[in-house]
């Protein structure tokens, strides 16, 4: 695994974003970050975090279109890198394979 560390929050913040895709802009992340995790979340620890993703090369982000529905202002739209993709991965397989062992040694 590649020296740039992602924490825990920002792991969740990163997963966020791929789940929602085109949709995946600051409002929608706390929403549905705040539905899987069943608790409140700020706009700036999210925010925040966004901000370390892209600066640690997880995320790009882009401005949507102007909407009447915010008044014409527009959103920035977050997008995974595939370094990003790649690092998930790699994450995941290590959580695995520690599930895997705990699974074997009988602790629960």
């Amino acid at each position: 695994m590649k020296k740039t560390k992602l924490g825990e929050f920002e792991e969740l913040v990163l997963l966020t974003v791929i789940v929602l895709q085109e949709e995946a802009y600051g409002v929608q992340i706390k929403k549905e970050l705040q539905d899987r995790l069943n608790e409140k979340l700020s706009v700036g620890s999210i925010q925040t975090s966004l901000k370390r993703l892209e600066e640690k090369g997880f995320l790009t982000s882009e401005f949507g279109d102007a909407t009447p529905k915010r008044g014409g202002k527009r959103k920035r739209i977050y997008a995974a890198t595939p370094y990003a993709q790649r690092v998930l991965e790699e994450i995941k397989a290590v959580r695995m394979g520690l599930w895997a062992s705990i699974a074997k040694l009988n602790i629960a």
